[in-house]
């Protein structure tokens, strides 16, 4: 008697595209994927131990964000920006950072400010150890956790589509900054939140969301 295939668990699948979706996401977010860096889908099922469907799913809502370009000819890559491009999503984080900044201010309580002082200090040390994958993560793991406080989901969810779409970007400034220690604005955007310095506060994010982009793009 003839064996017949097992039918596809629709739930499984969405399960397989989401686990997917999440673990590229954060590899693109966070640099560790170079700019023009090609990516097949077998090599992703592969990587995943999911089959292509998975995988072609998370490719397409990676690629719909921004974050993954496909060509004509089916090729999956990260995206290489022009500088108009880095001057544009610059002047979006610009926009974005300094209004969420602003409205998490009123909620900036110490315990906050404690944390943003202990992912700095350690951003010390990631400097030291040249970790720019490392870098990457905790800078935006300073700035999500203040702007969680700001409590508008809505802009969190477009400064995070930003920081994906610069995730490879951000990568190559890291290499060209040869940093030796953490960020000079996060310092004052900390003093800012503990005076309750509304303008202080919105110039320092604003500065140092836009002073290594224009020098990338430079």
């Amino acid at each position: 008697m003839q064996s017949q295939a097992k039918p596809t668990d629709p739930q499984a699948e969405t399960a397989a595209h989401d686990f997917v979706y999440r673990k590229l996401r954060s590899r693109i977010i966070w640099g560790e994927i170079a700019p023009g860096e090609s990516l097949t889908l077998r090599g992703i099922g592969k990587e995943y131990s999911v089959s292509m469907t998975p995988a072609r799913e998370a490719v397409r809502r990676l690629a719909a964000e921004g974050a993954l370009s496909i060509s004509a000819s089916g090729r999956v890559s990260t995206p290489v920006l022009s500088n108009e491009r880095i001057e544009e999503l610059a002047a979006l984080r610009a926009l974005i950072e300094v209004e969420l900044a602003s409205r998490a201010l009123p909620r900036a309580h110490m315990a906050l400010i404690d944390r943003l002082q202990a992912i700095n200090h350690n951003m010390t040390e990631i400097v030291q150890n040249r970790d720019a994958v490392g870098y990457i993560r905790a800078n935006l793991e300073f700035h999500r956790a203040l702007y969680l406080r700001a409590q508008a989901p809505a802009m969190l969810a477009l400064i995070e589509t930003v920081w994906l779409q610069m995730g490879p970007t951000m990568r190559a400034l890291y290499t060209r900054l040869q940093r030796s220690e953490a960020p000079h604005y996060h310092r004052l955007i900390i003093a800012a939140l503990k005076a309750g310095d509304e303008p202080g506060l919105r110039l320092a994010v604003r500065s140092d969301v836009t002073q290594g982009l224009k020098m990338l793009a430079g």
